[in-house]
């Protein structure tokens, strides 16, 4: 039985004008693809800021829109049928929390329009056409992890003197890598700072990569963020710690767990301001005349714990800029 011819039976004439209120109401099937494991506990994880955002919105879960969630696992051969999969539950929005996400959604559902929560370069990429408009079905936020590569740097200058040879750690088969080594590299020579690049595009090859900084005589290392990275995150935080290395990380999580320090904007953060994007879409506006947003905010946290672990001494100065100090 139809749901208006069971609620004007129950109801009668009086219930009539609800229920047709109701038939009325669109439910927004949103499809958010991370790359990352599905967290346990979702509501304290980075992804929790996409709902989060839509309550600050005033969309209620259920009655004004439905989340698909779908994670990858660190697996980027996992997208293209995760995107299949949404396509056949006919998704309204995607939020993309991953640009290696994107490829697979376009092809799955060249029309759906897909708002980034994360993503690096989406012009450079070919996602947009421009920042101020986009000129397509994509739009969002674009992160500064290449942007901010030389404060990183900067930083890990402070904490380590006389740094003249930096490791840097990243994934060849990322999208980040590319546009962050570009500006590593100008600020390296800058600073007359020797790089030492290692690809790890596995676990397996975290062990090899921090025998490479120890044979190079690093001082000190970064790490591009990656998927990889964050999957593995735990492995890598323990070779950090072996290693005695400063470090510096784009996420304060990374730092949470044991890395010493990081620089870079909030992912869950970015998570929340997707929302606004997909309140934006649903009340008909177009992807291609919604300007993608960049971050303006950025945090530096530090870890003394670490500190004392791997035998270094934060400067009171580096300290005092601090945006948060975990002990």
């Amino acid at each position: 039985m139809k749901r208006r011819a069971f609620l004007g039976l129950v109801g009668g004439v009086a219930a009539w004008p609800f229920a047709a209120s109701a038939q009325q109401r669109k439910v927004w099937r949103v499809g958010l693809v991370s790359g990352i494991v599905r967290p346990e506990v979702m509501e304290t994880s980075i992804v929790s800021g996409f709902p989060q955002g839509m309550r600050e919105l005033g969309l209620v879960e259920g009655r004004d829109f439905v989340i698909e969630w779908r994670f990858a696992e660190g697996r980027a051969d996992r997208y293209d049928a995760i995107a299949d999969e949404l396509a056949k539950l006919g998704i309204d929005i995607f939020v993309a929390g991953t640009p290696q996400a994107v490829p697979s959604l376009r092809r799955a559902s060249p029309e759906t329009p897909i708002v980034l929560a994360i993503s690096t370069d989406p012009v450079g990429q070919g996602f947009a056409q421009s920042l101020s408009h986009p000129g397509g079905l994509i739009t969002g936020l674009a992160n500064s992890v290449d942007d901010t590569a030389p404060k990183q740097i900067e930083l890990l200058a402070s904490m380590v003197p006389n740094l003249s040879r930096l490791g840097v750690l990243g994934n060849s088969s990322g999208r980040n890598v590319a546009s962050v080594m570009k500006n590593v590299h100008a600020s390296a020579k800058a600073s007359n700072i020797t790089i030492v690049t290692v690809d790890a595009r596995s676990a397996e090859d975290f062990s090899g990569a921090f025998e490479h900084f120890e044979r190079e005589r690093v001082q000190a290392f970064m790490v591009i963020s990656d998927i990889l990275f964050n999957l593995h995150r735990r492995r890598l935080l323990d070779l950090t710690t072996a290693s005695r290395l400063p470090s510096m990380f784009s996420v304060r999580e990374y730092v949470e767990a044991g890395g010493l320090m990081s620089y870079g904007e909030s992912f869950r953060d970015f998570y929340r301001r997707s929302a606004t994007y997909v309140g934006k879409l649903m009340k008909g506006a177009k992807a291609a005349d919604l300007p993608i947003e960049q971050p303006s905010r950025f945090y530096l946290t530090v870890n003394l714990k670490t500190a004392k672990a791997i035998g270094v001494e934060v400067p009171s100065a580096l300290l005092l800029r601090a945006d948060e100090v975990i002990e």
